[in-house]
This record gives C-alpha cells, sequence and structure tokens, in this order.
C-alpha cells in the first residue's frame, strides 16, 4: 500500500522511487488507501495554478487499485488510534487512518513517513526512498 507521500513521488517521476522500486514489482500488487486518493485529490484541488498535475494524478489513480474503506479498517483504526493515545505516540488524522487501513488489509505500507516508523512494531513498512540493498 503506497502512502501519499511515495505515490506523489511516482506522480512527480522521482527518478529513484521508479527505478530502484516501482519497477521491480508488479503493478497488481500496488494498492492505495480511499484516505490516499482523496489527499492526492485534495493536492491536485489546493494547486489549480498546476495545469497538469490533475492529468498525472488521474492517470495514477486509473492505473492502481484503491482499497475502499471497510468496517475492517474501521476496526484497526479504533484499535490502533487507542493504543497510540495510550503509548503517547499519535499519527496525524489521515496519517492513522492510511496505517489503519494497511493493517486491516495486512499491506505493507510504502512509506517514508518517520511517524509510521514509530509504530513498525504493528505496521510493515518500506521506504522507497532509500536505495535497493544489494
Amino acid at each position: 500500500m503506497l502512502d501519499t507521500n511515495t505515490a506523489s513521488y511516482i506522480i512527480k517521476g522521482k527518478p529513484a522511487v521508479i527505478r530502484d522500486h516501482l519497477l521491480r514489482v508488479p503493478m497488481t500488487s500496488l494498492c492505495i488507501s480511499v484516505i490516499t486518493e482523496a489527499e492526492l485529490l485534495r493536492g491536485v484541488a489546493k494547486k489549480p495554478e498546476a495545469k497538469q498535475l490533475p492529468m498525472l494524478v488521474e492517470e495514477f489513480l486509473l492505473r492502481v487499485d484503491i482499497l475502499p474503506w471497510d468496517s475492517a479498517a474501521a476496526a484497526a483504526y479504533a484499535q490502533l488510534a487507542s493504543t497510540c493515545e495510550q503509548a503517547g505516540k499519535p499519527l496525524g488524522a489521515m496519517d492513522m487512518l492510511i496505517a489503519a487501513h494497511a493493517m486491516a488489509s495486512e499491506s505493507i505500507l510504502v512509506s517514508n513517513d518517520k511517524a509510521f516508523y514509530m509504530h513498525r512494531q504493528r505496521l510493515k513498512l518500506e521506504d522507497w526512498t532509500r536505495p535497493l540493498q544489494t
């Protein structure tokens, strides 16, 4: 499951993310949360001057599976939010929803957002901004 920052790197064509990671996995194994879709569309709405951005985001959204929010994600959110609150390690609202969605779908969350790494005992994580270990 691609987090919003990773999806943005792909949309912007960041060479290392695409060359070292994206091209090495089948597109059928990738997905995003509907929450990430909302964040990408919000990014487009915030930048009306970016004339190519709507088309680039639309093309990306056509090519990646978008997982709908469901009851399993809601249950994972309730558990994760409660645990994070008790541990004093909260995530932002949208990050909490994406993390819970990844947990519920048993997906690896692909992100370089350091906030997620405080919760790596609950989340399976990859950072595609780092070079491949060979």
